[in-house]
Protein backbone atom coordinates (compact mmCIF):
# COMPACT_ATOMS: atom_id res chain seq x y z
CA UNK A 1 0.00 0.00 0.00
CA UNK A 2 2.83 2.43 0.84
CA UNK A 3 4.59 1.36 -2.35
CA UNK A 4 1.44 2.10 -4.36
CA UNK A 5 1.16 5.64 -2.87
CA UNK A 6 4.86 6.33 -3.55
CA UNK A 7 4.43 5.30 -7.19
CA UNK A 8 1.36 7.52 -7.51
CA UNK A 9 3.23 10.42 -5.86
CA UNK A 10 6.24 9.98 -8.14
CA UNK A 11 3.97 9.92 -11.18
CA UNK A 12 2.21 13.09 -10.03
CA UNK A 13 5.53 14.84 -9.39
CA UNK A 14 6.89 13.74 -12.78
CA UNK A 15 3.76 14.94 -14.59
CA UNK A 16 3.85 18.26 -12.75
CA UNK A 17 7.53 18.79 -13.60
CA UNK A 18 6.92 17.86 -17.23
CA UNK A 19 4.01 20.31 -17.44
CA UNK A 20 6.05 23.10 -15.84
CA UNK A 21 9.02 22.41 -18.13
CA UNK A 22 6.81 22.43 -21.21
CA UNK A 23 4.93 25.55 -20.13
CA UNK A 24 8.03 27.57 -19.28
CA UNK A 25 9.91 26.37 -22.36
CA UNK A 26 6.99 27.15 -24.63
CA UNK A 27 6.55 30.61 -23.12
CA UNK A 28 10.25 31.40 -23.44
CA UNK A 29 10.32 30.39 -27.09
CA UNK A 30 7.15 32.30 -27.89
CA UNK A 31 8.18 35.48 -26.09
CA UNK A 32 11.91 35.97 -26.53
CA UNK A 33 13.34 37.86 -29.47
CA UNK A 34 16.81 36.47 -30.23
CA UNK A 35 18.95 39.50 -29.44
CA UNK A 36 22.64 38.64 -29.46
CA UNK A 37 22.20 36.20 -32.34
CA UNK A 38 22.44 36.04 -36.13
CA UNK A 39 19.28 35.85 -38.25
CA UNK A 40 19.48 34.60 -41.84
CA UNK A 41 16.72 35.53 -44.30
CA UNK A 42 14.94 32.49 -45.70
CA UNK A 43 15.19 33.42 -49.37
CA UNK A 44 16.63 31.93 -52.52
CA UNK A 45 19.90 33.47 -53.59
CA UNK A 46 19.93 35.98 -56.40
CA UNK A 47 22.41 35.13 -59.14
CA UNK A 48 25.56 33.11 -58.62
CA UNK A 49 26.51 34.58 -55.22
CA UNK A 50 25.48 32.60 -52.16
CA UNK A 51 25.01 35.73 -50.04
CA UNK A 52 21.54 36.33 -48.59
CA UNK A 53 20.57 39.03 -46.09
CA UNK A 54 21.71 38.50 -42.49
CA UNK A 55 20.91 40.49 -39.37
CA UNK A 56 23.55 40.30 -36.66
CA UNK A 57 21.94 41.50 -33.43
CA UNK A 58 23.58 42.51 -30.18
CA UNK A 59 22.01 42.14 -26.75
CA UNK A 60 21.60 45.94 -26.48
CA UNK A 61 19.47 46.11 -29.67
CA UNK A 62 22.15 47.40 -32.01
CA UNK A 63 22.51 45.41 -35.21
CA UNK A 64 24.28 45.13 -38.52
CA UNK A 65 22.19 44.25 -41.56
CA UNK A 66 24.11 42.64 -44.41
CA UNK A 67 21.81 42.93 -47.40
CA UNK A 68 22.22 41.35 -50.84
CA UNK A 69 25.07 43.76 -51.63
CA UNK A 70 25.40 46.46 -49.00
CA UNK A 71 25.59 46.66 -45.21
CA UNK A 72 23.82 49.08 -42.86
CA UNK A 73 23.84 49.71 -39.13
CA UNK A 74 20.52 49.41 -37.31
CA UNK A 75 18.78 49.59 -33.96
CA UNK A 76 16.04 47.13 -32.98
CA UNK A 77 13.48 48.05 -30.35
CA UNK A 78 11.43 45.09 -29.19
CA UNK A 79 8.41 45.44 -26.92
CA UNK A 80 6.26 42.34 -26.55
CA UNK A 81 5.21 41.27 -30.05
CA UNK A 82 6.05 44.70 -31.44
CA UNK A 83 9.28 45.62 -33.18
CA UNK A 84 10.76 48.77 -34.67
CA UNK A 85 13.84 48.65 -36.86
CA UNK A 86 15.64 51.92 -37.51
CA UNK A 87 18.51 51.85 -39.97
CA UNK A 88 21.23 54.12 -41.24
CA UNK A 89 20.76 55.18 -44.87
CA UNK A 90 21.78 52.68 -47.52
CA UNK A 91 25.39 53.59 -48.43
CA UNK A 92 26.25 54.61 -51.97
CA UNK A 93 29.44 52.56 -52.13
CA UNK A 94 29.74 48.80 -52.14
CA UNK A 95 31.60 47.07 -49.32
CA UNK A 96 35.37 46.81 -49.98
CA UNK A 97 35.20 43.06 -50.49
CA UNK A 98 32.60 43.32 -53.30
CA UNK A 99 33.32 44.33 -56.86
CA UNK A 100 30.73 46.12 -58.95
CA UNK A 101 30.24 43.02 -61.11
CA UNK A 102 28.97 41.07 -58.10
CA UNK A 103 25.98 43.35 -57.55
CA UNK A 104 23.51 43.20 -60.40
CA UNK A 105 20.64 45.67 -60.72
CA UNK A 106 18.35 42.92 -59.41
CA UNK A 107 20.45 42.55 -56.24
CA UNK A 108 20.64 46.35 -55.76
CA UNK A 109 16.83 46.60 -56.06
CA UNK A 110 16.52 43.70 -53.60
CA UNK A 111 18.67 45.68 -51.12
CA UNK A 112 16.22 48.60 -51.26
CA UNK A 113 13.15 46.34 -51.11
CA UNK A 114 14.48 44.29 -48.19
CA UNK A 115 15.56 47.36 -46.23
CA UNK A 116 12.15 48.96 -46.83
CA UNK A 117 10.35 45.83 -45.62
CA UNK A 118 12.56 45.69 -42.50
CA UNK A 119 11.94 49.32 -41.57
CA UNK A 120 8.19 48.84 -42.07
CA UNK A 121 8.06 45.75 -39.84
CA UNK A 122 5.93 46.41 -36.80
CA UNK A 123 5.52 42.98 -35.26
CA UNK A 124 7.41 39.75 -34.93
CA UNK A 125 6.66 36.15 -34.13
CA UNK A 126 8.96 33.31 -33.13
CA UNK A 127 8.38 29.65 -33.81
CA UNK A 128 11.34 27.58 -32.70
CA UNK A 129 14.37 28.78 -34.65
CA UNK A 130 12.30 30.88 -37.07
CA UNK A 131 11.46 34.56 -36.72
CA UNK A 132 8.84 36.29 -38.87
CA UNK A 133 8.77 40.08 -39.22
CA UNK A 134 5.58 41.61 -40.58
CA UNK A 135 4.37 45.10 -41.30
CA UNK A 136 0.95 46.64 -40.90
CA UNK A 137 0.09 46.61 -44.61
CA UNK A 138 -0.49 42.86 -44.91
CA UNK A 139 2.58 42.29 -47.09
CA UNK A 140 4.19 38.87 -46.87
CA UNK A 141 6.32 38.65 -43.73
CA UNK A 142 10.08 38.31 -43.89
CA UNK A 143 11.08 34.97 -42.46
CA UNK A 144 14.46 34.46 -40.80
CA UNK A 145 16.21 31.43 -39.32
CA UNK A 146 18.61 31.53 -36.42
CA UNK A 147 22.12 30.85 -37.67
CA UNK A 148 23.70 27.67 -36.38
CA UNK A 149 27.22 29.07 -36.86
Amino acid sequence: MISHRLTASRTAVALTLAALTFASGGAAVAQSFPLGQVLVLDAPRIGALKRVPVITTESDGTATIDLWCKTVAARLTVEGAGIRIETAPLPEALPQYMSSGQCSEERMRADVDTLTALTQASNWQRRGDHISLAGPDGAAPLRFSLSSH
